[in-house]
């Protein structure tokens, strides 16, 4: 098994979401970079369930330990180890329920990897608790890259909620120009706000769940980054993407949509800016040709599937008794990824970002 990500940045994850402490390690971080431990919080609180009525009533401090990599307020440049220690677990809720098979869930092919070992309470190394680590790694990234690149913005919004979708495109100028800082519905079009809130009460109230739509974005990106064929741009920040929990679909730029247009429709223009940069008219191939950054905004969306821990009935199978049964989950859950997961979206893109301005600068290890 391997919770291992990066080429010149090496990201391990590590705990499970009932056990003592979840955390992550950062190694080959260059070193003298200022970390400021407030921004971690601030990031931290962003994903965190305290204050968010529309998030599971499990509520974590998520206060990060830094036992490692870290002196005097900088980078040492040895492995950065964050810890993050668990304190609300109810781990009986899943003692009853072990051998019957969330739907939605890993339980079964964890069970077919790890022949019965694996940690079931909460999904154990499975679960969302451990994107928690993601967003402290990904906020010591960004602090980084805004160092050797201070104009660099990262962010992201809603563009869906269940069946309430967000139908506004931006433009390369509309992305420079917008701050989605309201923390829960941080949309385009301020009046789906609440009718995707709406969307979650009703799933909830139904004992039900819904998926949604993040829209990530890098603006200010140098050009250049990234290769061609297996190491480019989309296959690194895709696989980093597809580690959280509930992701089942990214694209980029205009993504699926491009099958449906003609050639002239989908081909970015070349221009000269009145301050005399090489700009694209149009943004449909997200800010990378051929794998590699073209020095328009990175834009990607993730597609999140409903939260698979739902009160409804459902029908699974039991392991022990290997019969078909019926089940309804018990515990604390979120009845919407949604809400929590724009921190995590974000942290993914700027880890993604430090390894390929790294690679760039010519790092070896």
């Amino acid at each position: 098994m391997t919770s291992y990500w990066g080429n010149h940045i090496h990201l391990s994850i590590f705990g499970e979401s009932h056990g003592a402490a979840i955390g992550a390690v950062l190694d080959g971080l260059p070193s003298g970079y200022e970390i400021d431990e407030e921004k971690i919080v601030r990031e931290m609180d962003r994903r965190s369930s305290r204050g968010k009525n529309l998030a599971t009533p499990r509520k974590e401090a998520d206060q990060v330990e830094i036992v490692s990599g870290y002196f005097n307020g900088r980078t040492t440049g040895t492995p950065l180890t964050g810890i993050i220690r668990n304190g609300n677990t109810r781990s009986k809720d899943y003692e009853k329920t072990k051998m019957k098979m969330r739907p939605g869930h890993a339980d079964y092919t964890a069970f077919l990897r790890y022949g019965g070992f694996q940690d079931y309470r909460g999904g154990g190394h499975f679960s969302g608790r451990l994107t928690a680590p993601i967003v402290f790694a990904g906020a010591v990234a960004r602090q980084i890259v805004q160092q050797k690149k201070p104009d660099v913005m990262v962010g992201s919004r809603i563009v869906r909620i269940g069946q309430i979708e967000d139908k506004t495109v931006l433009s390369p100028k509309d992305y420079a120009g917008l701050r989605f800082e309201e923390p829960d519905f941080p949309v385009a079009d301020s009046n789906l706000t609440e009718k995707m809130r709406q969307e979650i009460v009703e799933a909830r109230a139904q004992k039900d769940s819904v998926g949604g739509i993040v829209e990530g974005y890098i603006l200010n990106v140098p050009g250049g980054l990234g290769s061609p064929i297996f190491d480019n741009v989309e296959s690194r920040l895709s696989s980093l993407l597809f580690s959280i929990p509930a992701v089942k679909g990214v694209a980029f730029g205009s993504g699926f949509e491009m099958s449906g247009m003609r050639g002239s429709e989908a081909n970015d223009a070349f221009r000269v800016d009145e301050a005399g940069q090489i700009i694209t008219a149009t943004n449909h191939n997200g800010g990378i040709n051929g794998g590699i950054t073209n020095g328009m905004p990175i834009v990607f969306r993730v597609a999140f599937k409903p939260t698979p821990s739902i009160a409804k009935q459902q029908q699974t199978v039991d392991l022990e008794k290997h019969e078909n049964t019926a089940f309804s989950i018990v515990g604390r859950h979120d009845p919407c990824i949604v809400l929590r997961a724009l921190p995590v979206v974000e942290s993914a893109a700027a880890l993604c970002l430090l390894d390929l301005m790294m690679e760039a600068d010519g790092y070896r290890e």
